[in-house]
C-alpha cells in the first residue's frame, strides 16, 4: 500500500509539472501555427498548437535557409500514442533526419477535431552537435506541418504537401506581456490611448526612400501620466514600405512648434525649414517589432507641466520597387494611465553620428565600427547610485551582422549589456534584458556593429537612408536623466589617415589631396572610390580604432553637455578585457524509468464538453493569445477525439515499475 501511495504522489507530481505552465511569450508563425514558450534557468518549455491532424515540426537555425536546422517532429497517431522525435536538416531539399541523441522531452500531447497540440522542453545547450544552442542571439525559427501523419513510429514523413516557413525571433531576451493581476489585487485603471499617426503620406514614385516628419501636440491632460505600452498602428498594405518610426520629444520655440503641428508634416531635415529641437527619443518602432511593455516599476512620463508639449513622429519609408500611388497613414499608439509608477523611464541612444565619416569598405566579410559614449558624458549626467538599463533595441541598415553594447568601467570591460552575434536587419525588436544592468557615472559605453559588405562593390557611407549605414543602440532605463544622445564620430584626421592621406589642399573645391605626392591632385571622392581595399583593409581598421574621435553628448533639451564641445577622445584604455566564459558542456542525464514511461505511454482521454468557450476557440483556430498571460492548465477542451496522457495509465505503469 505504501508503494501505491508513493506511486500516486510521484504520478501527480510529474503530471502536475507537465500541465501547469505560465506562458511568457507567443508568436503566430502562420494562420494555422501558434507557438508559446517560457525560458527557464537551464531549459525552455515550448507548446505548439497547429491546425492539422497530421504531423507538426518546429526548429531553429541561424540563417534564413533550412540546411543545418535543429528540428523536433511530433504527431498523435490513430491509437492516441504521442510521438516526439529530435531531428536535424542535412539538406534543405530533404526531410529532417533522426538524431542519434534524443534531447527533447515530451510533456504533453493530444489532438481534437481540428488541432494537434504538443508540449516539450529542451536544454539551452544539449551538448549534441546536431542541436543548435538557444542563446540571446536572433534565432531563425523554422516550422512545417502536414495534413497527414507518418504511417509508423519510424517517422517516414508523407511525400509532398507539407507547409513550411521561417521567421526570425528572440527566444530568450524578449519583451513579455504583463501578467494579469490576481483577483485579490485592486483592478487596473483602464488605459487611455494616444494615436500618433501620419495622414495620407504619399510616397514619391521616383525615389526608393522617404523620411517623413510630422509634429503633434500631446494629449490635453492636466497632470502627469505614464505611458505603460506602445505599439505600431500599421495601415493594411503598408507593412512592406515601413522601415522604422521614431517619436521624438520637441523643445524650443512654442510658436514654431504650434505652427508645425497645424500641418500634416513634410520631408524631414530639408534646408530652409525651421530647425526644430526634436532630439530625445520617446518611443521607437523598427521592422519586425510588435511594440513594447514597460516594466511595472517604470513608465514614460507625459507631463503637461515639466515635460515637452510637442512631439515629432519620424517615419522612414522604403519603396525599392518604386511602386506608384502609395499613400500611408500608419503611426504609433501610446497607452497611458494616471496611476503613476515609481520611476520615470528614459531612452539613451548610443552609436555613431550618421555622417559620411563613418566608412564601410566594400567586399569584406567583417567590418567593425564603434560608437562611443565617453566617461565625461556619463560622469556629468548619471547619479552616483546609477541607472538601470532594462531593454535595448539594436539598429543598423542592410549590412549589419553582429551588434553589441559594451560597458567599460575603470579600465575593466564588463560583460556586454546586450549582444547579438546573429543580428538580422529585417528583425529589429526591443529585447528585454534578463535582469536590469547598472550603469554608473564614469562608465564608457560602446555600440559595436559588425557589417558584412561582401555584396557591395563600392564603399558605403554612414547616413540616414537604407543605402547608407548606421550603428545605433537605443537603451531603455530608469530613473530618467538629462543625457539623451551619446554619439561619437571619427575625427577628420583619423579618416584621412585611414585612407593614406597626409594633407588636403587648402580651400579647394572640390576637396583635393595635397600629400603624399603619389595622391596629389586626386579629389577626396576619387580616393574613396579608387582605394585598394583588398590589400589595405587591415591598416584601415587599425587606423580607425587607434585614431581620435569626436564625442557628441546631447541633453534632452537639445544642448551639448558643458565642456564636451572641444573634447577629442581616444579608444578607452582596457587593462582587463572581457572574455566570454567557456563552460564545460554537461550532457543531461538519461531519462529515468518514470519519465520514459510518461513519454511513451498514452491513452485516449475522456470526452470533454465540446461546446465550451475554449473548445469553440480552438475549432475556430483562435488559439489563445490570452494564454500568454495566464497559466496553461492542460488540454484545450475539444471533442470525443481529444487524446492526452491518462493519469490512470501512468499510475498503473508506475505501480508495475515498482514491483
Amino acid at each position: 500500500m505504501e508503494a501505491l501511495v508513493a506511486a500516486f504522489i510521484i504520478a501527480f507530481a510529474l503530471f502536475g509539472n507537465c500541465l501547469c505552465v505560465e506562458w511568457r511569450h507567443s508568436a503566430v508563425l502562420d494562420n494555422n501555427f501558434l507557438v508559446l514558450w517560457t525560458p527557464g534557468e537551464k531549459d525552455v518549455t515550448f507548446e505548439v498548437q497547429v491546425k492539422t491532424l497530421g504531423y507538426v515540426g518546429l526548429g531553429f537555425t541561424k540563417d534564413e535557409g533550412r540546411a543545418g536546422a535543429d528540428m523536433v517532429i511530433g504527431w498523435v497517431d490513430n491509437n492516441g500514442q504521442v510521438h516526439l522525435q529530435d531531428r536535424h536538416v542535412k539538406d534543405a531539399s530533404r526531410d529532417p533526419q533522426m538524431d542519434s541523441s534524443q534531447d527533447y522531452r515530451l510533456l504533453l500531447g493530444y489532438e481534437n477535431k481540428t488541432h494537434t497540440v504538443l508540449r516539450f522542453s529542451r536544454r539551452y545547450d544539449t551538448c549534441d552537435p546536431r542541436d543548435l544552442k538557444i542563446t540571446n542571439d536572433t534565432m531563425q525559427v523554422v516550422w512545417q506541418y502536414h495534413a497527414e501523419e507518418p504511417v509508423s513510429a519510424a517517422g517516414v514523413l508523407p511525400d509532398h504537401g507539407d507547409v513550411r516557413g521561417t521567421r526570425p525571433l528572440y527566444l530568450v531576451q524578449r519583451d513579455a506581456q504583463p501578467r494579469r493581476s490576481s483577483r485579490n489585487q485592486e483592478p487596473e485603471t483602464p488605459l487611455k490611448i494616444w494615436d500618433v499617426l501620419n495622414q495620407q503620406v504619399r510616397l514619391p514614385m521616383e525615389e526608393d526612400t522617404l523620411l517623413w516628419c510630422r509634429v503633434l501636440e500631446m494629449p490635453p491632460i492636466r497632470r502627469k501620466h505614464h505611458v505603460v505600452r506602445y505599439e505600431p498602428v500599421i495601415q493594411p498594405g503598408s507593412h512592406e514600405y515601413l522601415h522604422h518610426m521614431t517619436l521624438y520629444e520637441c523643445r524650443g520655440s512654442a510658436a514654431e512648434l504650434e505652427t508645425a503641428a497645424r500641418s500634416t508634416g513634410g520631408v524631414c531635415y530639408q534646408s530652409g525649414q525651421p530647425t526644430l529641437q526634436c532630439n530625445t527619443i520617446a518611443a521607437t518602432w523598427s521592422l519586425g517589432s510588435e511594440g513594447f511593455n514597460y516594466p511595472p516599476e517604470a513608465g514614460y512620463a507625459l507631463d503637461p507641466h515639466a515635460g515637452p508639449q510637442f512631439y515629432m513622429l519620424e517615419t522612414h519609408y522604403t519603396n525599392p520597387q518604386l511602386d506608384a500611388f502609395i499613400s500611408d497613414s500608419s503611426g504609433l499608439r501610446l497607452l497611458y494611465t494616471e496611476r503613476l509608477r515609481v520611476h520615470d523611464a528614459g531612452v539613451l541612444s548610443i552609436g555613431i553620428d550618421p555622417n559620411w565619416r563613418h566608412l564601410i569598405p566594400p567586399g569584406q566579410p567583417e567590418v567593425v565600427s564603434e560608437g562611443h559614449c565617453v566617461a565625461d558624458c556619463t560622469g556629468q549626467t548619471i547619479p552616483n547610485n546609477g541607472v538601470n538599463m532594462f531593454a535595448v533595441i539594436m539598429h543598423t541598415h542592410q549590412l549589419g551582422k553582429k551588434v553589441r553594447l559594451r560597458q567599460i568601467r575603470a579600465s575593466v570591460e564588463l560583460p556586454p549589456i546586450a549582444s547579438d552575434t546573429n543580428y538580422n536587419p529585417s528583425y529589429q525588436e526591443y529585447r528585454r534584458l534578463q535582469r536590469p544592468v547598472k550603469v554608473y557615472p564614469g562608465d564608457h559605453l560602446v555600440a559595436e556593429c559588425t557589417y558584412s559588405s561582401e555584396s557591395r562593390a563600392a564603399i558605403t557611407l554612414g547616413g540616414l537612408t537604407t543605402r547608407e549605414e548606421t550603428c545605433l543602440i537605443s537603451a531603455l532605463y530608469y530613473p530618467r536623466i538629462e543625457l539623451s544622445l551619446c554619439y561619437s564620430l571619427p575625427s577628420l584626421p583619423t579618416v584621412l589617415h585611414s585612407l593614406g592621406i597626409q594633407q588636403l589642399t587648402p580651400n579647394s573645391s572640390p576637396v583635393k589631396i595635397q600629400a603624399p605626392p603619389e595622391l596629389s591632385g586626386l579629389t577626396l571622392e576619387e580616393r574613396l572610390v579608387s582605394y585598394d581595399w583588398e590589400t589595405s583593409f587591415q591598416s584601415f581598421q587599425e587606423a580607425t580604432r587607434s585614431g581620435t574621435f569626436k564625442p557628441l553628448c546631447w541633453s534632452s533639451r537639445g544642448d551639448l553637455l558643458p565642456g564636451t564641445a572641444q573634447l577629442e577622445s581616444r579608444y578607452p584604455r582596457i587593462i582587463t578585457p572581457y572574455k566570454e566564459p567557456t563552460l564545460p558542456c554537461t550532457k543531461k542525464p538519461t531519462q529515468n524509468k518514470f519519465s520514459k514511461l510518461l513519454s511513451k505511454d498514452g491513452d485516449i482521454g475522456s470526452p470533454v464538453e465540446p461546446d465550451s468557450d475554449e473548445a469553440n476557440a480552438v475549432e475556430r483556430g483562435q488559439l489563445v493569445r490570452s494564454k500568454v498571460s495566464r497559466s496553461s492548465e492542460g488540454p484545450i477542451a475539444g471533442s470525443s477525439r481529444t487524446r492526452s496522457v491518462s493519469v490512470a495509465l501512468v499510475v498503473a505503469a508506475l505501480v508495475a515499475a515498482l514491483r
